[in-house]
């Protein structure tokens, strides 16, 4: 053992498996021949040579300089003569380990068939096949080279282990002179498809090799070619590709583009562009037709993900639905995982939308009261709901809903109490809500951070085409605040930045007309002013409130109460705004800007950029399960009432103030963290600084702990780059024909409509590229979560953010005066929504700010030495998990700082939304990687 130390080197012995250093069963009885296969060796210059026995089996390595000594070594030598053999190429074995993952559960037709394919399996033998590929070219062939196929052992015997994750094993047959291998093909001659997470090669003198997988394997039957390819996890710039590899790589993302025609079935993995022309279903009548979005000037929109289903029968324009619970087509591989399906979105989403809120209906329908007292409200939470005292015969409301343990926020009595779990914002003081200081600390630390600005002209001027709305000026006068301003005039106000506008007039006018016409909703343009007090805290001091000549063409400006009917009327404005917020939150900051358009980025992704290319990679975990998120979404969620439209004041104008935002305010040169700070005027340039800003408002959450995020992303994604893309001139940005085609296909193809316009940012060198990737990661990771993780836990209360609101304010002389005179209270929750709209909104909001239990959070991925075949990147992406455990623990200590008084205080909810972990549930904290809820 010494002397095959000192030959081979004791750390190539440590990694090679026993069995490769075995001998045979007849080396007692014959010394052993050996055959030298010529191989290069990683860590040094020499070449290394495998010593194989005569049977073909490889034995050991040694290095090119020890075998010229051994040739040259005298025949007086006591060490058997070694015969160097080069002309021809010996076999030997390599082993593959396959991990799959089983299904948890299972229906009976998938058991029947998983049955069948054992018995096959058992009988045949040679039902699933692999095969490796090398990276070198084969001579003869003039193809990549190829290994005999292998067949993976034991399927028959492992059929009935219950385990997540069963491994099997295969061994194949190569020449010496293989090379590397940089693929594998698998054939699933099964009936039935599995989940394929790794394969690892061991036996080469390298060491093991890496196959991520993590994809569907469909059966022949289901899949042309019937061959899927895997790539190791090796990453390579296309101009950098293996000639082995260049052909089967540029395959492979042409099956992924597909031929963009006909059905796609639910096993395809196909990635191709449509228009949003599937929200509505005109067979249903005209109430239930909505115009497509994405293509014509009047609504423009992101693509999303193509169905290929056929049009309908009366609008071949649209195409038809597929409506619950059949399932939405998205590329078999982006569908949630089971363990996600299980204990979380899908059948507890369904739950909710197929069972619960049907039954509230016909519960409710006879007697479908509003809040009359706020005790009513705190009955959710406290007593819980009657749901079934005028149903007859009728089961359990929840005999049909899987609500897991961990995730269980609604649940049922033996009384047929349906029962809330206590929103946070009411957890520490009941009343919070209605204090003002609250009601501004929301608009910077609340579930809506970032439609604040600064003022900078008084009074605010609207940008609406006067020759449609005709004059929009402000009703703000000087007289409405210059009281609140600390004795400054309201231009000095302005210039030493202590007023904040939130401005959603242009946004809500062209639709108020419409939306007013509907029983049941009442809705104002509203501008919100803030004063910036010394103590580092915001105070409303003006509520413009707007509505069109069609609904009496008032203009009305509220203020601060001084006595009893105006603070009524005051709390009255505010829950206007919020119900403002609340759509634009919606329907804009969270549903746009995060879900809609970052599809295109990532159908693109999967279009031209190859599971080799490092910045697929890079990119990988933060577009998991969003395609699927947005299919769901779309069946259930935004399309023709649904839940969007049936709680929000927009009704079925919500998606179309959705386009209206894409396409007069969205710009993706905006949407990075800075950016965003800047040009919203609540930052200013400052070099000194470590984001090269500085925030007007000090004590901003949602800012601050958000630019400790960026720069760690920006960090992260800095070094990786500048790792692959060697210098800083651009060439290899601009000659990656993969990275260019993804790029230039998000924008042109993926966000068509605002293709031509002159902010995209161009790609031309590694900063460039740094920037633009930065941006989508924190799209999809920091900004989703703090837009989504606090929707129950501050709008789970409806009185502090009603989702809609159905009575306008009284005013003297109006019929409704003398209610709102006689019981100001009951007038203010009949304006809100009612007990059926704000139940049902309350059920979706709770699932949509659920953490699942799989949940991968930004600086964790599973892996990290299967994900990317470069230690160096491995060892980088460790710094950045250290430093998200390190801005974790800032954000911690930041929630205790007494001087932050907007995230410290008696019954203040410390801002814990942008936290990076969470548990799993409603914990209003947590970052995942990706836009997944």
């Amino acid at each position: 053992m010494a002397l095959a130390k000192e030959i081979m080197g004791s750390s190539l012995i440590h990694r090679s498996p026993q069995w490769l250093l075995s001998s045979s069963s007849n080396s007692k009885s014959k010394p052993p021949v050996f055959h030298f296969l010529q191989m290069r060796n990683e860590n040094t210059s020499s070449s290394v040579r495998l010593i194989t026995k005569a049977a073909g089996f490889p034995f050991a390595a040694v290095t090119q300089d020890l075998l010229n000594k051994a040739s040259t070594s005298t025949s007086t030598s006591t060490t058997p003569s070694l015969h160097v053999k080069k002309e021809k190429p010996v076999e030997f074995k390599v082993r593959a380990v396959v991990t799959v993952r089983n299904k948890i559960k299972e229906d009976f037709q998938e058991t029947v068939v998983k049955h069948f394919d054992a018995i096959a399996d058992s009988m045949i033998g040679r039902c699933i096949f692999l095969e490796l590929i090398s990276t070198d070219i084969d001579p003869k062939t003039k193809g990549p080279k190829r290994s005999k196929e292998a067949v993976v052992k034991d399927w028959s015997k492992k059929s009935n282990v219950k385990a997540e994750r069963v491994t099997y094993t295969a061994e194949f047959i190569v020449d010496s002179d293989f090379g590397d291998p940089g693929a594998i093909t698998v054939t699933n001659n099964h009936q039935r498809e599995f989940f394929l997470e790794t394969i690892t090669i061991e036996g080469f003198a390298t060491g093991p090799l890496h196959f991520p997988c993590n994809s569907w394997v469909q059966p022949t039957t289901n899949y042309n070619p019937p061959k899927r390819v895997f790539f190791s996890n090796k990453p390579y710039l296309p101009r950098d590709t293996p000639v082995g590899l260049r052909v089967m790589r540029e395959k492979e993302l042409k099956n992924l583009r597909g031929d963009g025609k006909g059905v796609r079935k639910l096993s395809d993995r196909i990635y191709d562009f449509d228009t949003y022309n599937d929200l509505g279903n005109p067979d249903r009548g005209v109430d239930f037709s909505r115009p497509t979005l994405g293509g014509p000037q009047q609504y423009p929109y992101p693509r999303r993900c193509r169905t290929g289903r056929p049009p309908t029968d009366t609008d071949l324009r649209a195409e038809s639905r597929v409506e619950k619970p059949h399932p939405m087509y998205v590329p078999r591989d982006e569908q949630f995982e089971e363990s996600k399906q299980n204990t979380f979105f899908i059948k507890r989403l369904k739950a909710v939308l197929h069972n619960l809120i049907p039954r509230l209906k016909a519960s409710l329908s006879i007697n479908n009261h509003d809040f009359n007292d706020f005790s009513d409200v705190d009955d959710l939470f406290s007593k819980g709901l009657l749901i079934k005292s005028s149903l007859k015969d009728q089961s359990s409301v929840f005999n049909k809903i899987p609500l897991p343990e961990l995730v269980t926020k609604i649940q049922e009595s033996s009384q047929g109490l349906l029962k809330f779990d206590t929103p946070m914002i009411i957890s520490k003081d009941k009343f919070a809500w209605l204090r003002d200081d609250e009601f501004a600390r929301q608009a910077i630390a609340g579930i809506n951070p970032v439609n604040i600005e600064r003022l900078q002209v008084f009074p605010p001027v609207s940008k609406l085409d006067s020759k449609i709305y005709g004059t929009q000026e402000s009703a703000l006068k000087e007289e409405h605040i210059l009281g609140q301003l600390d004795g400054m005039t309201v231009q000095q106000a302005i210039e030493e930045h202590k007023l904040f506008i939130i401005d959603y007039h242009d946004l809500y006018y062209p639709f108020l007309e419409g939306i007013n016409s509907v029983d049941g909703r009442k809705s104002y343009a509203t501008r919100t002013l803030f004063y910036l007090t010394p103590l580092g805290t915001l105070k409303p001091i003006a509520i413009e409130l707007s509505v069109p000549p069609s609904s009496g063409g008032s203009k009305q400006v509220v203020t601060p109460p001084v006595d009893a009917t105006t603070n009524w009327l005051w709390q009255l404005a505010k829950a206007h705004v919020c119900a403002n917020d609340s759509g634009v939150h919606q329907l804009v900051n969270h549903y746009l800007r995060t879900h809609a358009c970052m599809e295109p980025f990532i159908l693109a992704a999967h279009r031209q950029l190859s599971e080799m290319h490092p910045i697929f990679k890079l990119l990988d975990p933060h577009m998991r399960y969003t395609l699927e998120i947005n299919g769901i979404a779309r069946q259930n969620l935004i399309h023709a009432d649904g839940v969007i439209e049936s709680c929000f004041t927009p009704g079925r104008y919500c998606m179309e103030i959705s386009c209206a935002a894409y396409k007069n305010l969205w710009r993706f040169d905006k949407e990075g963290l800075p950016a965003d700070l800047l040009h919203r005027g609540v930052a200013i340039p400052d070099p000194t600084q470590p984001n090269g800003i500085k925030l007007l408002i000090q004590d901003y959450p949602y800012a601050t702990d958000g630019l400790l995020i960026w720069s760690a992303i920006e960090n992260w994604v800095r070094t990786y780059v500048n790792h692959y893309y060697h210098g800083h001139d651009g060439h290899l940005v601009c000659n990656d024909k993969e990275l260019q085609a993804w790029y230039s296909e998000s924008i042109n193809v993926g966000h068509a409509d605002l293709s031509n316009e002159s902010w995209w940012p161009p790609l031309n060198n590694n900063e460039d590229l740094v920037s633009i990737l930065t941006t989508l990661i924190w799209t999809a990771s920091a900004q989703h979560a703090a837009l989504n993780f606090g929707q129950y836990p501050y709008g789970g209360y409806v009185p502090n953010r009603p989702p809609l609101m159905r009575k306008l304010i009284p005013e003297e002389g109006d019929a409704e005066y003398r209610d709102f005179m006689a019981n100001p209270q009951k007038y203010f929750l009949n304006s809100l929504p009612s007990l059926l709209q704000a139940t049902k909104y309350m059920a979706v909001v709770d699932t949509l700010s659920t953490h699942s239990p799989d949940e991968e959070y930004l600086g964790e991925r599973q892996q990290p030495s299967i994900w990317c075949g470069d230690a160096e990147i491995v060892e980088a992406f460790y710094a950045f998990s250290a430093e998200m455990r390190r801005i974790e623990k800032e954000i911690e200590k930041r929630n205790s700082d007494p001087t932050l008084r907007n995230r410290v205080g008696a019954g203040v909810l410390p801002y814990e939304l942008l936290a990076p972990t969470s548990q799993p549930g409603v914990t209003c904290r947590g970052v995942p990687n990706s836009v997944s809820t």
